[in-house]
């Protein structure tokens, strides 16, 4: 029994210590963090980020966007731009590259944080991925959108506006429209003899 006890001591003993070590990192934290808290607090609009996702990515890319020269080079210095890799002509499935570790950390887990909150865009756009190519890639596509987006609102200074979650219905509803249109006016073309005889609608 007392060999029980004295370990049970010792545990205590050793979480006491975690404990205290937490409180001073995190201290510390807040202090380096602190002459940044308006961006902290900007990027916690994001549906899915919270202060300490938003201390990480400060800490990662930094608040001055000036250093990447448009979001795609953000995108592919953190690692969340797939690869592009063809052969014979064929694409084949890229994988992202190596990124700063706590970053491709992070990322994802505001990802799926993200896909848990109700009537937003990025949850939208995370369950319509999901079905076709499965939680993983779709938590690395949303984390990649989260990254964009946090990359246009350190640059201009602006918060998160929601585009909600019927953005990609609407953004489909619109395509049908452009079809149908683009499909009239090319037969319309064509029963006067002036249009193409191959019907495109990128053309």
């Amino acid at each position: 029994m007392r060999p029980l006890l004295a370990a049970d001591r010792r545990n205590e003993g050793q979480i006491d210590h975690f404990d205290e070590t937490i409180a001073t990192l995190s201290e510390r934290i807040e202090e380096l963090i602190a002459p940044f808290s308006s961006e902290v607090e900007l990027l916690q609009t994001i549906p899915g980020v919270d202060s300490r996702s938003a201390q990480v990515l400060i800490a990662e890319i930094g608040a001055d966007m000036v250093r990447f020269p448009s979001p795609r080079h953000l995108a592919s210095w953190a690692g969340f731009c797939p690869g592009n890799h063809e052969s014979a002509g064929k694409r084949k499935s890229g994988h992202t590259r190596k990124g700063p570790k706590w970053l491709r950390a992070k990322l994802p887990e505001c990802a799926k944080a993200a896909a848990r909150s109700r009537g937003t865009y990025l949850s939208a756009h995370y369950h319509r991925l999901r079905g076709r190519r499965g939680p993983g890639k779709a938590a690395i596509a949303v984390a990649h959108s989260i990254l964009i987006c946090a990359y246009h609102m350190l640059d201009r200074g602006v918060p998160w506006a929601d585009l909600g979650e019927e953005y990609f219905v609407r953004r489909q509803a619109e395509h049908a429209d452009r079809y149908r249109s683009e499909r009239a006016r090319w037969v319309a073309s064509r029963a006067a003899g002036t249009g193409p005889k191959k019907w495109d609608l990128c053309g």
